[in-house]
Parts: C-alpha cells; sequence; structure tokens
C-alpha cells in the first residue's frame, strides 16, 4: 500500500490534469504490451500493435523491422514489474506537457541522475526487485534486458540522448498517437466527472472519487499498490494525472525528492472496442427509413479502430438536424458543450420530457456519438471523439445553430 500524507498546505494544492502525460502514456503502454492484462480494454489495441510488428522487416519508419527495434529499444528501459527510471516521465507543475516538451526535458536530464537512475534499473532488474513501476504484481521477473544505449547514455552522449529522443517519438507516432481520439475522450469523460465532483465537494470529494483504488482516511490517502511505501507531501501538494494506459492501480515515481504525482487509470470505453470487431462492422444511427445516412464506428480487423462519416461536410445546422432528428442534434450539441451532464440538465436544456430525452440518449449511445456513466443517482453523459467529429465536421456555424434548436414537448 502507498500512503500519501497531506498537510493543510497539500490540501490546498491538490490539482487535476486535463489531460494525460504522453510519456507516461509511453511508459504505461510498454508495460501494458508485455502482459496480457485487461483483454477487453487492451486487446484489440495490442492486436493492432502486433500486426505492425509483425510486417516485413526493413529499416523505413513505417517498417515492422524498424518499429520492432523502437518497441524492444524502450523495452530495456521500462521492464514490466521492476523499477522505471523516473528520468522517462519528468514531472510538471502546474499542469501538463507536449510529447515534444516533455522529449526535451528527458534529454536535458543531468548526467548524474542519468548514471544513477540507470545503475538502479540494472540492479533491480538483475535482483527482480518490484518499485512502484511495478505493473503485474506476483508475476516472474522479466530476463533482464542491457538498457538502450548502455554506458553512452548514463554518461548523458549527446548521441546516444537524441537516439532515446527519437525512440520516443517515433513510438508515439506508431502505437500511441492512432488512438489519441478514444485515449482523449476516456481522459475528458473522467476528468468532467472529477471536476464536477471537486466543484460541488471540494477536495475531500475529489479524492473520494478514487475508491476503490485508493481511500481518503484523512490526513492520508491509502492507495492500492505493490510494496509498502509512505509519501510525505510536505507542502508541495498532489498532482492527479489521468491515463488511459495506466490499469487497476495507480503509480508514482519512485524518487520521493520529485514533485509529487500520482498518475491513475481511467475508466475504458469498452464499448467501442467491442462494437463491431471484424472487418470494420459498425453500428449506425438514422431517423429510419429515408432518414439519411449511417454514421459507423467500429474495429478494423486488425484490432485498429475507425469511424466513418458521412462523405462531404455537413454544411449547417438544418443538415445536421435533419440527419440526426432535430431532438437528437440538439442534444448531442448539449452533451458536447456541457462536457458532462446529467439527463435532467439535458432534458432542461433541449425542452423535451424525461421520458422522451432517455430514448434520443439511448439511440445516441448505441450509436457511439455519446457513453456515459452512473454516479450515484445520476446518470453523466458525455461525448465520445465520433460524436466531437461529427459537430467539428458540421463546422461552427452549425453549433451555433443547434444551439438555439429547442422542441416542442
Amino acid at each position: 500500500m502507498l500512503r500519501i500524507h497531506f498537510t493543510a498546505q497539500d490540501l490546498a494544492y491538490v490539482r487535476l490534469a486535463r489531460s494525460p502525460d504522453p510519456l507516461w502514456e509511453i511508459v504505461c503502454s510498454l508495460c501494458r504490451l508485455q502482459t496480457d492484462e485487461g483483454p477487453i480494454a487492451f486487446g484489440p489495441w495490442r492486436r493492432a500493435v502486433a500486426a505492425q510488428l509483425r510486417a516485413p522487416g526493413g529499416e523505413g519508419e513505417g517498417a515492422g523491422g524498424g518499429r520492432r527495434a523502437v518497441a524492444l529499444a524502450l523495452r530495456s528501459l521500462v521492464p514490466c514489474g521492476p523499477y522505471i527510471p523516473d528520468f522517462l516521465t519528468p514531472a510538471v507543475d502546474g499542469g501538463t506537457i507536449d510529447l515534444r516538451q516533455g522529449v526535451d526535458r528527458v534529454l536535458s536530464t543531468p548526467r548524474s541522475r542519468l548514471r544513477r537512475e540507470l545503475t538502479l534499473l540494472t540492479e533491480s532488474a538483475r535482483a527482480g526487485v518490484r518499485g512502484p513501476g511495478a505493473a503485474v504484481p506476483g508475476a516472474p521477473p522479466p530476463r533482464p534486458l542491457r538498457p538502450f544505449a548502455g554506458e553512452r547514455l548514463a554518461r548523458g552522449d549527446a548521441g546516444a540522448l537524441r537516439a532515446l529522443g527519437g525512440l520516443l517519438t517515433a513510438y508515439d507516432a506508431g502505437f500511441v498517437a492512432p488512438y489519441r481520439p478514444w485515449i482523449d475522450a476516456a481522459v475528458a469523460s473522467d476528468v468532467a466527472w472529477r471536476s464536477r465532483e471537486l466543484a460541488a465537494g471540494g477536495v475531500r470529494a475529489l479524492l473520494e472519487t478514487f475508491r476503490p483504488m485508493a481511500r481518503w482516511s484523512p490526513p492520508v490517502l491509502e492507495v492500492a499498490y505493490p510494496v509498502e511505501r509512505d509519501l510525505h507531501l510536505a507542502g508541495r501538494g498532489l498532482l492527479l494525472v489521468p491515463s488511459y494506459f495506466c490499469w487497476r492501480r495507480p503509480i508514482t515515481l519512485f524518487d520521493a525528492a520529485l514533485l509529487p504525482v500520482l498518475v491513475y487509470p481511467v475508466e475504458k470505453p469498452v464499448e467501442l472496442a467491442l462494437a463491431g470487431v471484424g472487418a470494420g462492422g459498425g453500428l449506425g444511427v438514422g431517423d429510419g427509413a429515408g432518414g439519411g445516412p449511417k454514421i459507423g464506428v467500429g474495429v478494423g480487423p486488425e484490432g485498429a479502430f475507425g469511424v466513418g462519416l458521412p462523405t462531404g461536410p455537413v454544411a449547417s445546422g438544418a443538415s445536421l438536424a435533419r440527419l440526426l432528428g432535430p431532438t437528437r442534434a440538439a442534444l448531442l450539441y448539449e452533451v458536447a458543450s456541457r462536457d458532462c451532464a446529467t439527463t435532467s440538465e439535458l432534458a432542461l436544456a433541449v425542452g423535451c420530457s424525461l421520458p422522451n430525452i432517455s430514448q434520443q440518449l439511448a439511440i445516441l449511445r448505441e450509436a457511439g456519438l455519446t457513453a456515459c456513466r452512473k454516479e450515484g443517482r445520476c446518470v453523466l453523459h458525455l461525448p465520445t471523439p465520433l460524436g466531437q467529429r461529427l459537430l467539428e465536421t458540421a463546422g461552427g456555424g452549425a453549433r451555433r445553430a443547434l444551439a438555439e434548436v429547442r422542441v416542442s414537448p
């Protein structure tokens, strides 16, 4: 168990990142590649990555051989189970960074820290020691691999650091970026819900949202963890970072002297992973016969996610209303503009009865345009990447027009 000790000053400085950290997503996804955990949540992604790694070899950026080399090199720095070097996930005070900024921070790691952490990585891998980066408690330690670039990286060689930056960038481009719409949607859903709880009940309500993986027992947050550890915040506060590829339990940095960060797993949109498995099957929405084109969402034959939208731009709010029907078009706009809303709030915004709104929301949900989560006695509705993309295709004018749509009771 990880026990995070708060002071009054720490409670006033709890922050919730609004987007995932790209370097933490790389590190966590590398751990997911090395196990079969979460077959429903990660199965389609693993199959898509495996297909890339099995592709014919070669040295080009898109060749399977090149991508295998990238994955293996980073695997030597991110073993599933033993200690993972902190310098791969530099903490950022007050928010998140993009991949380029993150890689720049990695490459600016002091030489003394590089040597210290790479030495600890080698020693812990040989001994099978589990640190805070452990991914699968109880699993046998993996076969030790010599860390990428070895001594050159440990002494801060400029060429080795540039190569590491290239590996991180290539891995993100090949194995994470293609799925970012789904990653961002899952994180946005999580952040909208937790932000709502924070606004309604303060920090205590926010910390309570992490049950059952963490329990708030003032002044200590008790977190499910593979090792026994105490982390004293000592006035530095805590940055909560949502992660798609984190699994089951939160993780943190090994070095307690670094800026305190708790990376936690968000709920995975498994309905998207399961929809249409096979030859690009999809779910459609329309107003019935003659009600307009269908919109599909599904998983391709290699497990890659894909969406289908009507060809050509949707030119106006009126045409989008014809496509979905006025009630569903107005609902989709309200859900997207609010990020997180209850059924009652949406019924009031659109001007429809609760039974009618519930029925229309169910249709949008089945079509993959919205998602929902139950919190206590409320059901919160959130947009999916497909729903957001449909509104973006409609353009700003259409969004403004939809804002004025009201349905007669």
